[in-house]
């Protein structure tokens, strides 16, 4: 039995500046950077996930192409495989990432358990090899995909925390309505 941390889509497209940037982005990467480098030993395993978008498609109706985006199922383009916004945030001290996942490759995903690993392998059966029980959930967006994972993580079987201090949201009101559906569903909602 083993504990991950899940950090969700620290990439410049959705930190200030960029296509989809939400307030508290950088904040969120310096904390989680901060937080690893005082808890070297906390984790087992840490993942982290990025959107990684077609460029030449729609991606399966997630990017608006034809209208403008309703900001809840379609979105401007983003993290664009390969382009610097698909990159995560510099402030992310990727030296402790075990991981690496990829999700929303020519399809839309917000849950970390739609991706798999650069290689092909889907993030189910790193978590089975590892025998990962506990998961802490950090990132962006608390709203979206953050809520996302931490919900199929607790589906998967295992014991999920959400950091809220290491989390940041597209909206305020969704982002409390998602930590209150994340709780009432038996998520732990806690501070590092």
């Amino acid at each position: 039995m083993s504990s991950a941390l899940f950090i969700i889509d620290v990439q410049n497209d959705f930190t200030e500046g960029g296509a989809l940037g939400v307030d508290g982005g950088a904040a969120v990467a310096a904390g989680i950077s901060r937080y690893l480098d005082e808890h070297p030993d906390r984790y087992d395993v840490v993942f982290a996930s990025r959107d990684w978008h077609d460029g030449a498609n729609d991606n399966g109706g997630h990017f608006a192409t034809a209208e403008d985006p309703d900001y809840v199922t379609t979105w401007p383009v983003h993290c664009v495989a390969g382009t610097p916004g698909a990159e995560y945030h510099p402030d992310l001290d990727t030296s402790d990432v075990d991981v690496h996942i990829r999700k929303g490759q020519g399809k839309p995903a917000y849950s970390i358990f739609e991706g798999e690993t650069p290689e092909g392998v889907p993030l189910r059966d790193v978590l089975a090899e590892r025998d990962v029980t506990e998961v802490d959930v950090v990132g962006i967006a608390t709203d979206y995909c953050v809520r996302a994972s931490a919900l199929d993580a607790l589906h998967e079987g295992k014991r999920v925390r959400v950091l809220t201090d290491l989390v940041a949201g597209v909206a305020p009101t969704t982002s409390t309505a998602a930590l209150d559906e994340l709780r009432e569903a038996g998520v732990e909602i806690a501070h590092t």
